[in-house]
């Protein structure tokens, strides 16, 4: 009898632990498809490349052009500023097009000076109000009574 009991208690109650990991299991691999990122793009062609360094004396150079229109230039070169100091001198440039097809082209300088961007679509300060530039030359016109507080 012993035997048919054992076997009694494990029918019933492995059927809900069965249940059990079995939604688990589930939920696990429908959260994990879910989540799973999606690839659906075409890869982009690299039509040209070319790299050079970095060389010994610290230089280096590379461009680069996809299937896509994304063009990249850059070259570098190490610059002494003292005895104890150098910095790498920076200057390239890229271009793109954005989502609406319109040419984005942008060129930098990056030194000791930090990284100075120019292109056309960025964006630019607000020109000085004409009442302050008006101050701005009074004050320079008349610096004894700045001096005189």
């Amino acid at each position: 009898m012993p035997i048919v009991e054992t076997y009694h208690e494990q029918s019933t109650t492995c059927p809900i632990k069965i249940k059990s990991k079995s939604y688990a299991v589930f939920a696990v691999i429908a959260v994990s498809a879910y989540a799973a990122p999606v690839d659906n793009s075409t890869p982009v062609p690299i039509l040209a490349y070319t790299a050079d360094g970095p060389n010994p004396d610290g230089s280096y150079n590379f461009n680069y052009e996809t299937g896509n229109g994304i063009k990249a230039e850059e070259h570098g070169q190490l610059k002494q500023l003292n005895e104890t100091n150098s910095v790498i001198i920076v200057q390239g440039s890229y271009s793109y097009s954005d989502a609406d097809g319109a040419p984005v082209a942008l060129s930098y300088v990056a030194d000791e000076n930090g990284f100075q961007p120019k292109g056309e679509h960025l964006p630019t300060p607000h020109p000085v109000p004409a009442g302050i530039l008006r101050a701005l030359e009074y004050i320079a016109a008349h610096p004894e009574q700045d001096n005189a507080r």
